[in-house]
């Protein structure tokens, strides 16, 4: 068994939207299949990836580094005897071969995104849905049946105002999601107030509406969010500042008691780690949001899990970034407490498979060989359009 070719390439995901600190109308990302020569219904096994949504495409770094490293390998050394697989933790320590320590950046998504095509094309070979096999390896067979998702969305968007703020989230309450998620941070709070007040009076409470800031405010702007914030109740704050200012987001859980959110900015275990160590989130409330696919892998991800464990925290306060099927098989099959979901944004990368439904917020999946991709037709057209044609 053996790798027998990487594809790469680079595609738009452009969009006139923007957050509080960019905007999408220039956005890549990068698509991966890993080819087999493990054959199924008379064709290779393929796996593939992507990297999600805020950081571009990352082939220069693919291509002159992770590709040739695995390609240069010996393949023996990539197997999984025991299970008559590839070895992701073996593939991911060869990718990661003279790498220094630390500067978890750009080199994270390169490595993120062909280790998610190389669980896809795993769970094709066990020929098991990649949730299912992840509970049957480390969680003891229990999988969820369902797993919690919200709806992201909220961006501003040239000529959206408060009508179109309320329209978007009218639509992801008619498809099912009880809780939403706008963007702030862009407009002066006197602005943005009126905007969550224009979305709660479509989501109804406080516990139905999360905000997201994308890491814009200074330590003073983030206490005054904060304070004009925490009556509405809402379901959390996320990401107030820069996501490696740990003291800012220690000194903000002292002048909020509601929910906080942070974490997709995150890159490795270690810098989960000082977040835990020097954060001041709270396990009791507060809400990780890790992204495996910007984070080194799923391979790392398992690290970063153990890590949360040993520091007294539950998966269930783990919601991934990034709002498509990896996420959403990681957090079913590892008993995380939900998942983030683009109903409308960033497609086809964006939300699940095609025969998904939400209800009261929340989705089972697909019984998919892999990762599913193949339940989502505009998605799998894209990969064989970019990567296999």
């Amino acid at each position: 068994m053996r790798i027998t070719e990487i594809r790469e390439k680079t595609v738009s995901i452009a969009s006139p939207i923007a957050n509080a600190f960019i905007d999408f109308s220039k956005m890549t990302c990068s698509v991966v299949a890993v080819v087999t020569d493990r054959i199924r219904d008379g064709k290779p096994v393929v796996g593939f990836g992507f990297n999600s949504n805020g950081r571009y495409g990352q082939g220069a770094l693919m291509r002159e580094r992770f590709i040739p490293r695995l390609m240069e390998a010996d393949p023996e050394t990539l197997i999984d005897r025991e299970n008559d697989n590839l070895d992701p933790f073996a593939i991911w320590q060869t990718m990661m071969t003279n790498e220094k320590p630390g500067g978890h950046g750009e080199r994270s998504v390169a490595v993120g995104t062909i280790d998610m095509a190389v669980w896809d094309a795993v769970a094709k070979i066990e020929g098991k849905p990649l949730y299912r096999l992840l509970a049957d390896r480390y969680r003891g067979g229990e999988a969820d049946d369902s797993v919690w998702v919200y709806a992201a969305g909220g961006y501003y968007h040239p000529g959206k105002e408060i009508e179109g703020l309320k329209d978007e989230m009218r639509s992801y309450r008619d498809r099912g999601y009880r809780v939403c998620k706008m963007k702030i941070g862009l407009a002066p709070l006197n602005e943005d107030l009126k905007r969550v007040e224009a979305a709660l009076a479509v989501v109804g409470e406080g516990q139905n509406l999360c905000v997201d800031a994308n890491g814009r405010f200074d330590l003073s702007t983030a206490i005054a969010y904060a304070k004009a914030l925490e009556p509405y109740d809402l379901y959390w704050y996320e990401e107030a500042g820069d996501p490696l200012d740990y003291a800012l987001q220690a000194e903000l859980a002292d002048h909020y008691s509601g929910r906080m959110a942070t974490g997709e900015n995150l890159f490795s275990m270690q810098d989960a780690r000082n977040l835990i160590r020097h954060g001041g989130m709270r396990p009791d409330r507060d809400v990780l949001q890790f992204d495996c696919a910007l984070s080194y892998g799923l391979v790392e991800y398992m690290r970063t899990l153990d890590m949360l464990k040993e520091n007294g925290w539950s998966s269930r306060r783990v919601v991934p970034h990034g709002g498509h099927q990896m996420s959403l098989n990681i957090a079913a099959g590892l008993h995380l407490g939900g998942n983030e979901s683009y109903p409308d944004v960033f497609q086809p990368f964006g939300g699940f498979a095609d025969a998904t439904e939400v209800r009261d917020s929340r989705v089972g999946l697909p019984d998919v060989p892999g990762v599913g991709f193949e339940a989502k037709a505009a998605l799998y057209e894209l990969f064989k359009r970019e990567l296999l044609d």
